[in-house]
């Protein structure tokens, strides 16, 4: 036989294995970080397996075993709700890490551009203004981010994770994104009105890039969490 009949072989044995379509099906319909999703459905397939060992005579799974152990797992629409808000929480978390790591570095930034150069030189003063009202917005982030963290870690253990948690992070993760584009923004403009260009072009651009960051993965929690209420 052929390496390609092999292969082909090897595929249609796949395509019909109860266990494998299931776990397939499953991972269509889960939306969430994909290392995370991975690691969740191995472990399905390795309870399903083990499932089917445990049914089959002689510890050897064939197909009925594993339709079997497919059917005591439940199926796909009794599954989906739990392993998406698992995906969603952890998605929600990732978020709030994100915000609570980068979003505060904005804060050093604007100091640092306030205190750059002598008085006549500085950022205009109305620049300044805009700077420390986004670095005190991006600040409220970073600590509403530190109690969704909370929240969701060891005080879940103690209480039940609220459903909205999710959604309430990536509004603020839009919150901080949108503060760091603003803020990129204000100091490529102000760029242009003091001596510091340097300074107010390596600033602006880590603010763009923390914006990109933040912004991603606000839109990747804000996605976990409708597919969570939809599951």
């Amino acid at each position: 036989m052929s390496t390609e009949d092999r292969s082909g072989s090897a595929g249609d044995a796949d395509a019909t294995d109860p266990i494998e379509a299931h776990v397939a099906e499953l991972a269509g319909v889960l939306r969430g970080a994909e290392r995370e999703k991975a690691r969740m459905l191995a472990e399905l397939r390795e309870g399903l397996l083990d499932a089917a060992a445990e049914l089959a005579p002689g510890g050897r799974p064939d197909q009925e075993a594993a339709r079997e152990a497919v059917r005591q797992f439940g199926g796909v629409a009794e599954l989906a709700p739990d392993f998406q808000r698992e995906l969603t929480i952890a998605q929600a978390r990732h978020t709030s890490r994100r915000i609570l790591l980068l979003a505060p570095l904005l804060l050093p930034c604007w100091y640092l551009l306030a205190a750059a150069g002598s008085s006549a030189h500085r950022l205009p003063y109305a620049a300044q203004v805009l700077l420390a009202h986004l670095g005190g917005t991006a600040a409220a982030t970073a600590l509403a981010a530190a109690a969704f963290l909370a929240a969701s870690g060891r005080l879940a253990r103690r209480f039940s994770t609220p459903d909205r948690l999710p959604v309430m992070v990536a509004w603020t993760g839009t919150t901080a994104a949108v503060a760091l584009a603003l803020s990129a923004f204000t100091l490529t403009i102000a760029s242009l009105l003091t001596s510091s260009r340097p300074l107010c072009a390596l600033a602006g651009t880590v603010a763009i890039v923390f914006h990109a960051k933040i912004a991603a993965s606000a839109r990747a929690c804000r996605r976990c969490a409708r597919s969570a209420v939809m599951a």
